[in-house]
């Protein structure tokens, strides 16, 4: 089986020194948000699923594991109130991250930065065409916000460039990274993470029908609000994901990775530190909670609470989705949501791997990684 790979190995340990059974702790344990879905999302996410098709931009095999993400789910469980509108938004920005991870990741920096370029342009001018030959991303960018916009507030489309462009620069920036083989300190990991882990442009969705002016928007109790909300995502998508991507030989992203070489801890010792920091993010974001301060209008506080349950949802949704669809667990998500057991999977051997990019990626599906154990 070929699958796509960065060719550096970015784990200081060896698999011999990880355990047979991954632990994956329960980290929402007594959060306030329970699960929540959209009820239009079938209708909405079939639509969004068919425009993306509609670029044929991976093989038969990779549109396969597409689908077995199932992106369309983890947009309606983050935007359970969204109208239809603005929940097609969501389905449409999730798969295009999508699109883009999977073409930048494999690709050296020059390249991404290139995309990342097409990608802003694309954006800002949703009404030109795209030029003859560009990459496929060019377009999609170009069709997913020209639709966005016609629902979209003026601030939540000014908010959409900003923190997509931050994105964009924050993945060019990982590419130099894994080009260098960089090895990044916890701190310098969570401020670039931050940013290409796509979550500032995934809370835009929440307010797309809401007028969420500067002195809300930019408050510096939501802005904290929204650091710990972030920094809670990344940690349960890194533990969600470590097992896949060690099995990869692709971890040295990962926050437990660079936990285990920057404390000289295995990965026990990773998981607990991890652990840790997310049960204070947990405390820091209800504590700060109570200090919203109202901003003298029945309206805007109003609109103010419905923003403020998006983010407090995100965290829930997103354990919720890993577990729920094929992405890191294959078919046994829900099974290991249970037991919080995972067994580790084994070593993908080098002489497996092809280096693929563009239309050619080849994305592994979990279930064929677990076959081997």
């Amino acid at each position: 089986m070929a699958v796509r790979v960065n060719d550096k190995r970015s784990n200081d340990m060896s698999q011999a020194a990880l355990p047979k059974m991954l632990y994956l702790p329960d980290t929402l344990v007594n959060w306030p948000w329970p699960r929540a879905i959209n009820p239009h999302h079938e209708e909405v996410k079939a639509a969004s699923n068919a425009w993306f098709h509609s670029f044929n931009a991976f093989n038969p095999k990779s549109q396969y594991a597409f689908d077995k993400c199932d992106f369309g789910l983890l947009a309606a469980l983050a935007y359970p109130r969204a109208s239809p509108e603005h929940l097609r938004t969501g389905c449409d920005l999730m798969n295009f991250f999508f699109l883009i991870d999977e073409y930048t990741d494999v690709e050296p920096a020059p390249v991404v930065r290139e995309i990342a370029g097409i990608v802003i342009d694309a954006m800002t001018h949703p009404n030109k065409p795209r030029p003859e030959g560009e990459t496929v991303v060019g377009e999609a960018a170009r069709q997913f916000w020209s639709l966005a916009v016609k629902s979209a507030s003026a601030p939540a489309q000014k908010h959409m460039i900003e923190a997509f462009t931050d994105y964009l620069n924050s993945v060019v920036q990982q590419a130099i990274d894994r080009d260098s083989d960089t090895c990044n300190t916890v701190e310098e990991y969570l401020h670039k993470r931050r940013q290409n882990i796509g979550i500032r442009p995934s809370f835009v969705p929440i307010e797309l029908g809401l007028n969420l002016t500067d002195d809300v928007f930019y408050h510096p109790v939501i802005d904290q609000l929204r650091l710990y909300v972030g920094d809670m995502v990344i940690l349960d998508n890194d533990m969600a994901s470590y097992n896949k991507e060690q099995a990869m030989g692709d971890d040295r992203y990962n926050i437990i990775t660079v936990v285990m070489r920057q404390f000289n801890t295995d990965f026990d010792g990773a998981n607990h530190w991890v652990t840790k920091y997310h049960d204070e993010l947990k405390a820091n974001f209800l504590r700060t909670l109570t200090h919203v301060p109202s901003f003298g209008d029945q309206d805007k506080d109003a609109q103010v609470q419905m923003y403020l349950y998006g983010l407090a949802n995100w965290p829930r949704c997103n354990v919720c989705w890993n577990f729920e669809s094929g992405r890191y667990f294959g078919s046994k998500g829900l099974e290991f949501q249970e037991t919080r057991m995972v067994p580790l999977l084994p070593k993908v051997e080098e002489d497996t791997k092809v280096g693929l990019c563009g239309e050619a990626v080849v994305i592994p599906l979990v279930d064929e990684l677990a076959a081997a154990l």
